[in-house]
């Protein structure tokens, strides 16, 4: 078949019109393609970390037996006895490379096995701290989106005005400042000094406003930067110029053209920034004792637990890979051009 044009053609007498394709439509062969390259990287993604965090958990100092004991019973309740006890258990004197099979073998047939410390299912204390994750780095991510699109359009308007030196104000304030000390600081000030909100905590909307406001500041001095230049940039391209000389009113312009062609820059920045973000989670839960996987991580390392460890890691890449695949599916809406490229054979 050819390429689609826009252009209206005659068929000849006798014969019918091939059905033209339509423009808007994304090719199936490239949301397969998006998807098929993003399967693969998931699973090489799950084998790599899992590898890793076994042989990082071998390298680490100390008796596993006696610290898994310790998570068991307690510190001041283990002696020796109970470390070759939990050791003999739970086979820890095995090969290291048969354990590393058991785990491979297990995780391929989706069974992540049970904890070393509380016995209980991974899957089961992995999706609870997930979900504790996925609220904050949302609700981070909803304030970070919110107010940096805002500030950044704002600023766009009248590029060197009052508003825009205001913004870059904001965003060099925010950007200098590390979320470890921005957390350190709320805590310090809001919590400690004011007791306005508590300090650590999980379950409700007032512990919640603290770590949210660490990792969303931050994020949105970044957008707002990433925003004001782009729609900058867009107001002054060609296409937009010529859409006012058609006499387009200044809304439809904006609504029309200036949005969508600054989505298709800000959505795959919005998609690097949630993967910034869900790395930053773990420095942040440990920080206010949010349940999420950050805070599983730390404990699961501590405490030699490998398999929540290995499953949480795991899940926490996964999530990369899963923000990854929502931008490439959405800069394959947004830009026109894969499309044509994709409609042409």
């Amino acid at each position: 078949m050819g390429t689609v044009t826009g252009k209206l053609t005659h068929a000849e007498p006798g014969t019918a019109s091939p059905p033209a394709r339509p423009r808007t439509g994304v090719p199936v062969r490239m949301l397969a393609g998006v998807l098929a390259r993003r399967g693969v990287q998931a699973v090489s993604v799950a084998l790599l970390v899992s590898v890793l965090c076994f042989v990082i958990t071998l390298r680490l100092p100390g008796d596993a037996a006696y610290r898994i004991a310790a998570g068991r019973y307690g510190s001041d309740l283990v002696d020796s006895e109970s470390a070759a006890a939990v050791r003999t258990e739970l086979g820890l004197d095995r090969p290291a490379w048969v354990q590393l099979g058991d785990w491979l073998g297990s995780l391929v047939q989706l069974d992540l096995g049970r904890s070393l410390v509380t016995s209980r299912p991974v899957a089961q204390e992995v999706a609870f701290y997930l979900v504790g994750t996925l609220q904050l780095a949302t609700a981070a991510l909803v304030v970070a989106v919110v107010l940096g699109t805002g500030l950044g359009v704002a600023a766009a308007r009248r590029p060197g005005g009052l508003v825009d030196r205001l913004v870059a104000v904001w965003v060099a304030s925010v950007r200098a400042v590390p979320p470890f000390l921005l957390g350190l600081l709320l805590v310090v000030v809001v919590s400690a000094q004011l007791g306005l909100l508590p300090a650590v905590g999980h379950g409700t909307a007032a512990s919640l406003v603290l770590p949210v406001t660490t990792l969303g500041a931050g994020l949105s001095g970044l957008v707002a930067g990433v925003t004001r230049d782009t729609v900058v940039e867009v107001h002054r391209s060609e296409w937009v110029r010529f859409a006012r000389t058609k006499g387009l009113s200044e809304r439809w312009v904006v609504l029309r053209h200036v949005v969508r062609n600054a989505a298709v820059v800000l959505v795959p920045y919005l998609g690097v920034q949630a993967v910034v973000l869900v790395e930053g989670v773990v420095v942040v839960e440990s920080l206010f004792s949010w349940q999420g996987l950050g805070h599983a991580l730390v404990h699961a390392t501590f405490w030699r637990d490998v398999p929540v460890l290995q499953a949480t890691a795991l899940v926490l890449a996964l999530l990369v890979v899963t923000v990854n695949t929502v931008v490439d599916l959405a800069g394959v809406w947004l830009d026109p051009r894969p499309r044509g490229a994709g409609v042409a054979s």
